[in-house]
């Protein structure tokens, strides 16, 4: 019996590294001078002069939106905040020792029960999909953080901005303006970053034209994985274990060492620091200023200079969850919020790439390389039983 096998040669590439997949005009990265860039708009100016849902705009439907339009997604995001009594209904069932993120997924999975028309050539339904998502994400992540604690969620208030309005939800009280502005631009700062992994999930989820309440949940599950979200989590707990300052060059030593990763320096695109993080620094020192000053944060910064001296050559630089992570606890997140709150910055990001997706659409099914037996023939069980004998 002959067996024919036709093969072609391929060249694997682990983790789709360097493989163009798609073609996208949301994002642009240079991380050989440090340029982000939404929409062709550069990442500094957006922080500076625009806001979350201006930018949410830009980044879905690829113009920066007139004053009127602009209004009008702002209203109807903040009057879309609520979520159904059914759906908190769930969440209460959640265990207290569940972590966020898989409260988030399984909350925006079930979004999709109560919206589940498939109209994706409607131009109406995609928008209020968009509006729906932007709007109820920081209502889920919240409404969990105070069910967990056995308390009632908090109401949403109109009054707010989309910043301002979440951290009063966490704590019922109405944060300080510059609390706000500044997590309004962390926000900003999360909301895209070309095809990482859990935006090639939303992507390939999307090609399927499933309904995007699919889609963010499948990317905020992606997102839930140690090697994409909670990076910043893990920089907190390396400057609570390094302690003081003298304790900086021997920890380092140790890691370099040992070829350990340093939490929140290296990054697979920038070769010099990350923009964002740049630009979370001087967030840091605007709210440190304000509120007082942070041990951990001075040693953080002890801990760059010291990583910089000695792994610069190598492009080795802060990246965007080394401050973000400090930020978010002065402002009074909770730890195990962090990768929620990226999630509810991303969003932005998932849905300009499901809309993108669906406006030139090719279900995703890539290729493999076969590493199995060669063709053999099938054996009745008593023979393979003899053979064994």
């Amino acid at each position: 019996m002959t067996f024919v096998v036709r093969c072609c040669v391929m060249e694997f590439q682990p983790g789709l590294e360097d493989v163009p997949v798609a073609q996208s005009a949301i994002c642009h990265i240079d991380g050989t001078v440090g340029s982000l860039l939404y929409r062709g708009y550069a990442i500094e100016d957006l922080v500076r002069h625009s806001n979350f849902l201006e930018t949410a705009h830009l980044l879905i439907w690829g113009e920066l939106p007139p004053v009127e339009d602009l209004r009008t997604f702002e209203h109807d995001v903040y009057t879309h905040r609520r979520i159904k009594f059914r759906i908190r209904d769930v969440m209460k069932c959640f265990p207290e020792s569940g972590h966020p993120m898989d409260a988030l997924q399984a909350s925006a999975a079930a979004l999709g029960l109560f919206y589940s028309r498939r109209v994706l050539d409607n131009p109406l339904y995609v928008r209020q999909a968009v509006v729906r998502l932007v709007a109820k994400i920081p209502t889920m992540v919240a409404a969990f953080q105070l069910i967990r604690k056995g308390l009632d969620p908090i109401r949403p208030r109109d009054d707010l901005s989309y910043a301002a309005n979440f951290l009063y939800m966490l704590s019922e009280q109405e944060p300080e303006p510059l609390a706000a502005r500044v997590l309004d631009a962390c926000l900003i700062l999360h909301a895209e970053h070309s095809l990482n992994a859990s935006t090639f999930s939303a992507r390939v989820t999307a090609s399927t034209l499933t309904d995007p309440y699919a889609v963010v949940a499948s990317a905020v599950g992606t997102l839930a994985g140690p090697l994409h979200g909670g990076a910043n989590e893990d920089v907190l707990d390396m400057l609570d274990a390094i302690g003081s300052p003298d304790r900086v060059e021997p920890f380092l030593d140790q890691c370099l060492a040992r070829k350990q990763r340093i939490a929140g320096f290296g990054h697979r695109v920038y070769r010099v620091k990350d923009p964002r993080a740049r630009i979370l620094q001087e967030l840091a020192e605007k709210l440190f200023a304000c509120y007082g000053s942070d041990a951990t944060y001075d040693l953080a910064r002890l801990l760059e200079q010291k990583v910089e001296e000695r792994l610069a050559g190598k492009g080795v630089y802060a990246n965007v969850d080394f401050y973000s992570g400090l930020v978010y606890r002065r402002l009074g997140i909770p730890t195990d919020l962090f990768t929620p709150v990226f999630a509810v910055a991303r969003v932005a990001g998932w849905l300009a790439h499901w809309k993108e997706q669906l406006g030139a659409n090719r279900i995703f099914r890539p290729s493999q390389i076969y590493t199995g037996v060669d063709p053999r023939p099938w054996q009745l069980h008593r023979e393979r039983g003899a053979a064994s004998d």
